[in-house]
């Protein structure tokens, strides 16, 4: 049998995961890190992104995170997110929506919105239609 290490994926409204994985992928501010049993101790903040869990039947799970941090104990992953969804579950016209808004408070930089906030705003749903894609390349199906 496989070693695992717990996983625990919680957003500011419920926990959205919780079971065993063989290796978990997230976003970190300095680069995607990956984890697996018996990783050293690590705390460090998460980007905007997609979080990886590849089970131990084999199944890769897909989560949405709007940042936030990840704490790393030898036996157990904590995200802790804003927001965090299923990947299957993001709404892709809402992201495009939100990326076209950012975009257009970007350029008018006399809009009630900050530059920085714009900018935060476009980054999250970028990393929204990233995930999305990627899950569609995964599962086989095209737009």
């Amino acid at each position: 049998m496989a070693m695992t290490i717990h996983v625990d994926i919680v957003s500011a409204e419920t926990e959205i995961f919780s079971g065993p994985a063989e290796m978990v992928f997230a976003p970190a501010v300095e680069g995607e890190v990956g984890i697996a049993p018996r990783h050293a101790p690590l705390l460090t903040r998460l980007k905007p992104g997609e979080v990886r869990i590849q089970t131990p039947e084999g199944e890769e799970l897909s989560f949405y995170v709007s940042g936030g941090m990840l704490e790393v104990q030898p036996h157990v992953v904590t995200v802790l997110s804003d927001l965090a969804e299923r990947a299957e579950d993001l709404d892709e016209a809402a992201a495009l929506e939100a990326k076209r808004r950012a975009e257009e408070a970007m350029k008018d930089r006399s809009a009630e919105m900050d530059y920085a906030k714009a900018q935060a705003e476009l980054a999250e749903a970028a990393a929204q239609l990233r995930a999305i894609e990627r899950l569609r390349k995964r599962s086989g199906r095209s737009h």
